[in-house]
């Protein structure tokens, strides 16, 4: 058995209790949260504690999911691998690249694997969009939108003094568009340039509540953009969508789990339609922190990387930092030449 043990019990901390009963091979073992009355809900089934550093010493854990505030990844991601655990960290891994950087190094250092929580690349959509990028079915890329426009209420940023800042939070390009972000890059890879506004137009909050980016792959294609939490008076959709010179793909709907529009050059009409028929009617499949539990319980079993490492998650925290620093410049940033080098750049001197 693989055995698990969460760290933050807060809404978050459910999916994974579920995902990891729901996986055979894991266990979980204990949770630890710092408020007694959060911790007491689970502590009834199993090993509970209000210190992390007494969870790690007196219970036998395989691996340690992060899921707390964002801010507090860091420190307890770095703790946790120090320890000898392999790590689970819920997105974003870190609220800065310095910090994301720290977080690789202290797991390559003590031989543990990292995995950052960004279950959406488990959809059955995304990953038969994923196909048809590897078969190239698009030809040459124009040009790709990710689209977050959902509301998050003056009453969700009061329920919690970390929601909302800049130190815990991080904006909505951080806690809400982070995986539609990841997603992007996931099928359009490496960004060359970006150029951003953000504002904080409705929200009572420290950080941005709306941004608007436009981006340069490094394969020459065309990117926008545009997360909200302002919509009014529900969540409205999520999307994500790809045009090249022999294919068209639009994945959307509230969340971005329907596939809206599905034209290739190399497939027949009817053909499409039956995989628009058979994503949409499970348009959801397998939990995807499920997914994520049994890619991870596998990894540690065979030493193998898990499916999202920490260098996944750092590239999409990359492109957000780079899109806040476009919005506070007010000009576009180079990605090669910018200060957010990857960890192994950064080791080779270059």
């Amino acid at each position: 058995m693989i055995r698990y043990g969460i760290v933050g019990c807060g809404h978050i901390a459910k999916k994974h209790v579920n995902a990891i009963r729901a996986v055979e091979g894991a266990e979980l073992a204990a949770v630890c949260d710092k408020d007694p009355d959060r911790l007491s809900f689970w502590n009834e089934e199993v090993a509970g504690f209000t210190d992390m550093e007494a969870m790690l010493s007196a219970v036998q854990l395989d691996v340690v999911n992060i899921c707390t505030p964002s801010g507090l990844h860091p420190s307890l991601t770095i703790q946790a691998a120090e320890a000898g655990k392999h790590v689970v960290v819920e997105k974003p891994m870190a609220l800065t690249l310095k910090d994301a950087d720290a977080m690789i190094r202290a797991c390559e250092r003590n031989g543990v694997r990292m995995a950052v929580v960004h279950p959406n690349r488990f959809r059955p959509a995304m990953r038969e969009l994923r196909k048809r990028v590897e078969a190239e079915a698009f030809g040459t890329f124009s040009h790709a939108n990710a689209t977050v426009r959902w509301n998050r209420d003056q009453e969700y940023y009061d329920q919690a003094p970390w929601r909302g800042t800049r130190a815990m939070d991080g904006g909505v390009l951080m806690n809400q568009a982070i995986h539609n972000l990841d997603l992007l890059l996931w099928m359009m890879g490496e960004v060359e340039e970006v150029f951003s506004y953000q504002a904080t137009r409705l929200r009572n909050i420290e950080s941005e509540d709306t941004s608007v980016s436009v981006l340069r792959f490094k394969n020459g294609a065309l990117g926008a953009i545009e997360a909200a939490v302002t919509l009014y008076p529900r969540n409205l959709e999520e999307s994500l969508a790809l045009f090249g010179e022999t294919g068209t793909a639009v994945i959307g709907g509230p969340t971005a789990n329907w596939i809206q529009t599905w034209k290739f050059a190399d497939e027949t009409d009817s053909r499409a339609a039956e995989t628009i028929h058979r994503i949409n009617e499970d348009p959801y499949g397998k939990p995807g922190h499920q997914c994520l539990i049994e890619d991870m319980t596998e990894a540690v079993r065979t030493g193998r990387q898990p499916a999202v490492t920490g260098s996944d998650g750092r590239r999409a925290l990359a492109l957000i930092v780079a899109c806040q620093e476009s919005a506070r410049t007010g000009r576009p940033v180079q990605m090669d030449t910018w200060q957010g080098k990857t960890v192994a750049e950064e080791g080779s001197g270059k």
